[in-house]
């Protein structure tokens, strides 16, 4: 049987995955959606709290002017002299004029005070309506595009079926066109549009191997899993069948290096391979093992919890691995007040060098963070060039980019 190499696995995987309920486009967009509704439930309820607050500080402060005008009125008009003997008798020491002089001092600092009170929470208002309304937006725009992301799924799984039956009659622009709208680079289109177009080459033998499980109830991605797991089974079961027949025939002539060769140890990483790799590689994949550690170990140390990252993620840091630049980037996320799990929904961003920079422009345009914390995928697509070319569009169409939606962008 042919085998298949790493890359064309990981890419079959990312397509597969994409056929499914559990795809990683509607996933996102549906925590996306989530997070956009806790949103709107928050500023909703903030909105109402402020709007019943200024109704208070305003009646507080009509309240004030009119008391204060009144009181100063009766306590001018009073003579003490007149009250002398009572307030002597009963001990009371009330003094008009200096209560006058008192109300004229304070009166005016504390209708100032009520009044900028008012003001910060107008301002706050208006914020809190600009993110209830971007929440909206986003529910919205969400709803659209989930509805489109899975037009764009059914005509990915109808392009599947007529290739695993053998009845492709599509053109390699059409298979293209649509994996460009699940943002697959131009090689992977490339590549995918050969698999669909020539299946006996590599998606049968994938399918195949998804179809040795129980489907049932499961994802695609459990499949997929599950099906990785058999042929590492098959692998082992191969291995211990060798093994009595490698003791039976080696004996000391043979060289020590030909016996310590792991024929099977690639299964872990690439199970849909089944040929041997050479001893070089396998050296090369032990040093990956340890660098996972460290790696790990340092996502811990950021205060990540790695498991919360994929495989192919892990694997993805560890190829751009880079200190300095991820405690750069986790340091600002903190410091902007925006939840950590936007790495694990989006590892590239912990060694993006343009993070920086690309979320201080969006600052810059009036952006707030937490429009950023529910679009992050603007920071994956763009790069600070194209996102600067991006907001000079929308200003030199008449748009201020601070009122269009990120995810409009």
């Amino acid at each position: 049987m042919k085998t298949l190499s790493l890359e064309t696995t990981k890419l079959l995987d990312k397509l597969y995955n994409l056929r499914g309920k559990d795809s990683v486009v509607l996933v996102e967009m549906d925590k996306q959606k989530e997070k956009a509704e806790k949103t709107l439930k928050r500023t909703t309820e903030e909105k109402g709290d402020l709007q019943d607050k200024i109704a208070k500080l305003e009646t507080q402060y009509e309240e004030l002017e009119n008391q204060g005008e009144k009181l100063k009125e009766v306590l001018g008009g009073i003579d003490k002299n007149e009250f002398a003997t009572v307030l002597d008798s009963l001990k009371i020491n009330f003094d008009p004029e200096d209560l006058l002089e008192k109300v004229k001092e304070n009166l005016p600092k504390t209708i100032d005070k009520v009044s900028n009170e008012q003001k910060n929470c107008e301002k706050e208002l208006v914020a809190v309506e600009e993110e209830m309304n971007n929440a909206i937006t986003t529910i919205q725009e969400l709803g659209i595009r989930k509805d489109s992301a899975m037009a764009n799924q059914d005509k990915l799984n109808e392009y599947f079926d007529l290739a695993l039956n053998g009845k492709i009659n599509i053109t390699r622009d059409s298979i293209t066109s649509l994996l460009e709208q699940f943002d697959f680079s131009e090689e992977e289109q490339r590549e995918a549009a050969k698999i669909l177009m020539f299946p006996e080459d590599s998606l049968f033998i994938y399918d195949s191997k998804l179809n040795n499980v129980d489907v049932a109830g499961k994802s695609i991605s459990d499949v997929i899993n599950e099906a990785k797991d058999a042929v590492i089974e098959d692998e082992k079961i191969e291995e211990e069948i060798i093994e009595p027949i490698e003791e039976v025939n080696i004996e000391e002539s043979v060289a020590p290096e030909i016996e310590e060769e792991p024929i099977v140890e690639q299964a872990i990483f690439n199970p849909f391979v089944i040929e041997d790799i050479p001893v070089e590689e396998n050296n090369e994949i032990f040093e990956d093992a340890s660098n996972n550690e460290s790696l790990e170990d340092y996502l811990t140390s950021l205060g990540f919890n790695y498991l919360e990252f994929s495989s192919q993620d892990l694997d993805e840091l560890k190829n751009n691995f880079d200190k300095e630049t991820m405690q750069k980037n986790v340091e600002l996320i903190k410091e902007k007040n925006i939840d950590l799990d936007i790495f694990t929904d989006h590892a590239s961003l912990l060694y993006d060098k343009e993070l920086i920079e690309k979320i201080q422009i969006l600052l810059n345009i009036g952006k707030e963070p937490i429009d950023i914390y529910l679009n992050p995928s603007i920071l994956v697509k763009y790069t600070t060039e194209k996102l600067n070319n991006a907001i000079a569009l929308l200003t030199s169409n008449g748009m201020d980019p601070k009122n269009v939606p990120l995810m409009a962008y």
